[in-house]
Parts: structure tokens; C-alpha cells; sequence
């Protein structure tokens, strides 16, 4: 059981309104398939003082600023203070907390967005978990299925572990910035206040406090 990889060594539960649903769970991927589930059980107990429900499981803050030309399909939680920009498309299971930007031409689906996360300009994020402070530069993407559609494996170095899951994205630690146009390949896991170069191609494990040039060339922040 590889410790690098659990949600206590990646997360901040304590930024996040969906805390409760990385209980009982060792890694992060296993809470995917119950996103939808857990949207509704935690829209139905948000104060109407402070959340508005919207038709189709949709609950938005109201100190959060919606652009009358961004798409948002249930079910769906939009946290406060966040910004969903012009031409955004979230496409239903997203949780987005506290302070974020989902910006211009921006895709979400079964997603969790901590706390201050940004994902501004191009970006696709699908069956994923970014955790607080997370951005993905422009054109940044979750890739979230396998081109030969089999499940999905979690690698790192000789480890190899079983998901059992289809369609999984990327899991970003805190603090993480993904630089332009990189992909994300199924299965990522980017370990908190790393760096991922512009026009990557990730795959697999990236330590903590680490900067990822290539797959050959990856450093630790300290030793430069």
C-alpha cells in the first residue's frame, strides 16, 4: 500500500465542503463513482440562508458570480465566492468550492474542486480531484479514458495498483500548478506544491515538492 499516494498525504480535508466523502476511503480515485450520490445527500442540508437551489440538483451560493452564459447541469455544487466565467461548461457531478475560478470555455464533469482552485482559460477536467490552491494553465487537460478503454491502473515506479475504474483523470495534491497545455494522462497523480511544465505529457506518480520537465527529468525543488 503505497503511503505517497493516500488522501492524507495529497489533501487538506479541511478545504473542502466535501469532506465527508473522503471518509472510510484510503486514495482519492475511490470516491468518483459516488460523487453524484453525495451531491444530493450534502445540497439538502446546505442553509437556504446562503446556498440558492436551482431546478436538477443544483446548488449555488449566493455570493458566488455566475455569468449568464455559463452551462451548469446537475447535480452540482457551486461553494462561495467562486466565479464561473462566460462560455463555461460544467456538465454535472462537480463539487467546486470556496474562492474558485472556472473560467472561459472551461469543461467539468464528476469532479471535486477544493477550495481556491483555478482552472481558468481552455481547460478539461474530468473524473478528477484538485486539491486546494490546484491551477491548470491554459489548455491544460485531464485525459479520463484509456485509448484501448481498458481500467485504468495507478503507477508508480514498480507499484502498480488497481483502480477497477474506466474513466479516471488526475488527482492534484495541494498547491499544485499545472503549466499550459499539458495533458494529464488517466491515471495521474501529482503529489502537493509540485510543478508540471508547460506542454507536458504526465503520467503516473509525481512526488511532492517536486518539478516535472519531462519523464526523464524529474527534480526536487529543494536541490535547485
Amino acid at each position: 500500500m503505497s503511503e505517497v499516494l493516500m488522501i492524507k498525504n495529497l489533501y487538506n480535508l479541511e478545504e473542502t465542503i466535501a469532506a465527508g466523502i473522503f471518509e472510510g476511503k484510503t486514495y482519492p480515485w475511490e470516491v468518483l463513482p459516488e460523487i453524484k450520490t453525495f451531491i444530493i445527500t450534502l445540497g439538502e442540508s446546505l442553509p437556504a440562508d446562503k446556498f440558492d437551489r436551482r431546478e436538477g440538483n443544483i446548488w449555488i451560493a449566493k455570493s458566488a458570480k455566475i455569468y449568464p452564459n455559463a452551462t451548469i447541469i446537475g447535480p452540482c455544487i457551486i461553494d462561495e465566492e467562486t466565479e464561473v466565467r462566460p462560455g463555461a461548461f460544467i456538465r454535472g457531478n462537480a463539487i467546486v468550492g470556496k474562492k474558485c475560478v472556472v473560467g472561459n470555455s472551461t469543461e467539468l464533469k464528476n469532479v471535486i474542486l477544493f477550495n481556491n482552485v483555478q482552472v481558468p482559460h481552455y481547460n478539461y477536467v474530468g473524473d478528477s480531484v484538485l486539491g486546494f490552491k490546484s491551477h491548470m494553465g491554459a489548455g491544460a487537460v485531464t485525459s479520463n479514458v484509456k485509448s484501448d478503454k481498458t481500467l485504468v491502473v495507478v503507477k508508480n515506479g514498480d507499484e502498480r495498483i488497481e483502480t477497477g475504474l474506466k474513466k479516471f483523470g488526475a488527482m492534484l495534491g495541494d498547491e499544485v500548478e499545472v503549466g499550459c497545455n499539458s495533458v494529464l494522462n488517466p491515471g495521474t497523480v501529482i503529489g502537493r506544491h509540485s510543478n508540471v511544465y508547460p506542454t507536458s505529457s504526465v503520467r503516473g506518480f509525481v512526488p511532492s515538492n517536486h518539478i516535472f520537465k519531462d519523464p526523464f527529468h524529474v527534480v526536487e525543488k529543494y536541490s535547485l
